[in-house]
């Protein structure tokens, strides 16, 4: 270790300088195992600096390049990290000088892209009007994201409607590893008596989800609405059909005789005016402490199940009708991400519900939470605005149709490592198709394409 921090007082600052790690450095045999423990790749060097396997732990000098990928460490400030371990088999340890210049190039490799991303879309299940079969002809199409549509919020879900949606999915050639969502019921975000039973059934859903394979939920804390539009067929300029949001006719709406496109279905009007004066008197840190509440019970069976919670911000990220709205920036994930630091406690970064405030900074949130391990799920859909208020309307999924840089917020992710999962979220109705409002098979489609190649031409650009 003597050794190493004496070579290492050059060479450190001039990796420091040209590559955003957090650190480089060398570490004992005992915090190696400790990696182990962790699932961490720890790696064999030979004299030369090179991987050669396994390690074995008969040595015990030990290189890390801590980078921003995935797995957590027990140091202040860093995320992530790639471990490698001197080669001494032969009596003849490496140098530390090439040692960290494995590690380094190794890190470099790895955070220059990460694990390709696993590319999904939206299926309604067996009632979806898009047979499964034209979902598998897309480039690259990993799988389905879906869930149990037919039981009532708040209930368990039958694993035998787990196995079949599954079975379903895979007889199609597609996984099913993201769940969209398990809704929360509006007794566990107003905090009711009654909502210890309601977790209790959301975790006993989290573990009948991750029996049946799945990896991430997608899930929101929106009071009431967990999305709203003013128009669900904006007509485009060319000649296609979106949904979109008008400050103007908002401003119509009377909140004590609602009727929103997409929700007189969902809810009788005593049963919506109940809801809201219900939340009349619930602040935003009465809200947050109950998504806390949840989270606290909910986390710790993620961590033990594998499964990453991946909340979805406000659609739009802002109140509605007097509802508090938690989820809308960046000050309201570090604020949830601290009080619950697991890293399954993480984010659906959806540019389009972000991208709709004009206070979100997409790019820098993408390059963040992805440094942080923090992005298990990706939205990619672009939005355009309107007005100089809060209109917005849905778009093509190309950075020049829309508002969002969705070229920049592609890198921020691959640079930092992502390799999680990505949908093109909504599309509009084009080509004549007259599909569900955000969910027709055209534009999503055409979304796909565009994903595929903004991420492949960054992977390639940043090796």
């Amino acid at each position: 270790e003597k050794i190493a921090k004496e070579e290492s007082s050059t060479i450190l600052p001039t990796i420091l300088k040209s590559f955003d790690a957090h650190h480089v450095g060398v570490h004992t045999l005992s915090k190696i195992k400790a990696f182990e423990k962790d699932g961490v790749r720890v790696d064999t060097l030979n004299a030369e600096g090179q991987a050669t396997g396994e390690a074995k732990f008969e040595g015990d000098t030990i290189v890390t390049a801590l980078t921003s990928f995935k797995n957590k460490m027990d140091f202040e400030g860093v995320d992530a990290h790639v471990v490698m371990i001197g080669d001494c088999l032969e009596g003849k340890p490496c140098t530390i000088e090439n040692a960290i210049k494995s590690a380094y190039d190794s890190a470099c490799s790895l955070n220059s892209g990460g694990m390709p991303m696993k590319l999904t879309f939206r299926w309604y299940g067996e009632k979806d009007s898009i047979p499964l079969q034209y979902i598998r002809e897309i480039p690259n199409m990993s799988g389905v994201v879906t869930a149990v549509y037919d039981v009532p919020v708040g209930e368990v879900w039958p694993k035998e409607d787990l196995a079949k949606l599954k079975k379903i999915s895979e007889s199609a050639g597609l996984e099913m590893e993201v769940i969209e969502s398990i809704p929360v019921h509006e007794d566990i975000k107003l905090g009711r008596p009654t909502r210890d039973r309601y977790i209790e059934n959301y975790i006993e859903n989290v573990r009948r989800v991750a029996e049946a394979g799945v990896k991430v939920v997608c899930y929101n804390f929106m009071p009431v609405f967990d999305w709203l539009r003013t128009d669900m067929h904006h007509q485009n300029a060319d000649g296609s059909n979106s949904l979109s949001y008008s400050y103007e006719d908002f401003k119509k709406v009377d909140p004590h005789h609602l009727h929103l496109p997409g929700w007189d279905e969902s809810y009788s009007q005593e049963e919506l005016q109940g809801l809201l004066e219900a939340y009349s008197t619930l602040t935003h840190e009465d809200l947050f402490q109950n998504l806390v509440y949840f989270l606290s019970k909910v986390i710790p069976v993620c961590d033990e199940v594998g499964v990453k919670m991946a909340i979805h911000p406000d659609d739009p990220p802002w109140d509605v009708f007097g509802l508090p709205r938690i989820v809308s920036c960046e000050e309201d994930l570090d604020k949830m991400f601290a009080a619950v630091p697991s890293t399954n406690n993480g984010l659906t970064l959806c540019t389009g519900s972000f991208g709709a405030g004009r206070h979100n900074d997409l790019i820098h949130m993408a390059e963040k939470y992805t440094k942080q391990g923090r992005v298990h799920f990706v939205h990619l859909r672009n939005v355009k605005w309107t007005d100089d208020h809060d209109s917005f309307c849905e778009v093509g999924h190309w950075s020049k149709d829309g508002s969002l840089d969705m070229a920049g917020i592609v890198e921020a992710l691959v640079r930092n490592g992502f390799d999680g999962y990505v949908r093109p979220d909504h599309g509009r109705n084009i080509f004549g198709e007259d599909g569900k409002p955000g969910y027709g098979l055209f534009d999503r489609a055409l979304g796909c394409a565009y994903i595929n190649g903004l991420f492949e031409a960054t992977e390639k650009k940043l090796k």
